[in-house]
């Protein structure tokens, strides 16, 4: 597994976590320097160092600003192809009214298991691997039934129906696109992380040479960047977390696929 997939697939607890180590232990580093560097220089402002935190954090700020509206659009983009594939698998559902017995039973059941597949919710690996090798086979079992049928009976598969399928199969690799493809980048994750560090250790560095720890405000400091990192990550992946798509629009098309 390489970098990326490591990292996409690593729990968001687990991930939280090591947030929180990187925070304090770059935080309590700079810290001990500051205290390291008061003693042995006692005439050393600590104004100049405050302007290089503001700085620092400012660049921090707009760092995370910057990737939580790349991890926001992603998720949007999630949620409009759901309701894209969803109106397309109904446009393919009802047309399959005009192509006659014995085929239609099968398109439709075939339709339907291709929803309640969509409905699977997907979390690990495996589970990916299976939910596109499940719907790459109905596909497959789609295209196979209406291609054996046009070639016994020429002419009497609706244009249409062919068309709106073909959407229907296209959707789908653009969903597998957006869900796997459209992340933001582990090179922009590791600078995020670099300048958190930085950032967080000056600051921890100008509050040693002032002397003066604040565990209160430490501790708010710790939790705080660590929930906004998680929140980052928690919306930029679709498999995880609190942040999940909407299925409603799929969930009521099969609904009215059983009435």
């Amino acid at each position: 597994m390489d970098a990326i997939q490591w990292f996409y697939y690593l729990p968001l607890w687990v991930l939280y976590g090591g947030t929180i180590l990187i925070v304090f232990l770059a935080f309590e580093g700079g810290f001990q320097l500051g205290r390291l560097r008061k003693r042995r220089s006692e005439g050393t402002a600590a104004s100049p160092v405050g302007s290089m935190v503001g700085a620092t954090l400012g660049l921090l700020a707009f760092m995370l600003s910057f990737t939580f509206a790349t991890a926001s659009s992603h998720f949007d983009a999630r949620k409009q192809v759901v309701f894209e594939e969803s109106n397309a698998i109904r446009t393919v559902y009802g047309l399959a009214d005009m192509i006659p017995e014995p085929i239609h039973k099968k398109i439709s059941a075939l339709l339907r298991e291709y929803v309640d597949v969509r409905l699977q919710k997907v979390r690990t690996r495996e589970e990916l691997r299976s939910f596109m090798d499940h719907s790459e086979k109905i596909h497959e079992q789609l295209w196979s039934e209406v291609m054996d049928y046009e070639v016994k009976n020429p002419g009497r598969i609706n244009s249409f129906f062919v068309e709106s399928l073909n959407e229907m199969i296209d959707i789908h690799a653009k969903r597998v696109t957006i869900a796997l493809r459209w992340n933001i980048p582990i090179t922009i994750w590791i600078l995020l992380y670099a300048v958190m560090a930085l950032g967080i250790s000056s600051m921890g560095f100008h509050a040693g040479l002032l002397g003066a720890r604040g565990s209160f405000s430490y501790l708010v400091l710790v939790l705080a960047f660590s929930i906004v990192m998680v929140l980052i990550a928690d919306l930029d992946r679709p498999r995880q977390g609190l942040f999940n798509v909407n299925q409603k629009s799929m969930i009521e098309l099969r609904q009215r696929m059983s009435e």
